[in-house]
């Protein structure tokens, strides 16, 4: 079994430990009781957070659009 570390971090933000075979444990060792369900949310909000910065990489800072307009205006 594979687990998803990453959204399970993100349900569940104090898991400091995640082991494929034995699960998700707290700091002080005990076991975390994972959900699919809160996994797959968490999951869910992860792949908008990505796709933000993926989208907002695709266009130039606002600083630089502000500049650009500034120097050559608007058509």
């Amino acid at each position: 079994m594979s687990l998803d570390h990453e959204a399970i971090r993100k349900a569940y933000p104090d898991a400091v430990t995640i082991d494929n075979v034995t699960g998700a444990f707290k700091q002080d060792g005990t076991q975390i009781n994972l959900v699919q369900s809160k996994i797959d949310a968490a999951r869910t909000e992860l792949a908008k957070e990505d796709y933000k910065w993926k989208r907002a990489a695709e266009y130039p800072s606002v600083v630089d659009q502000l500049d650009d307009i500034y120097h050559n205006g608007i058509d």
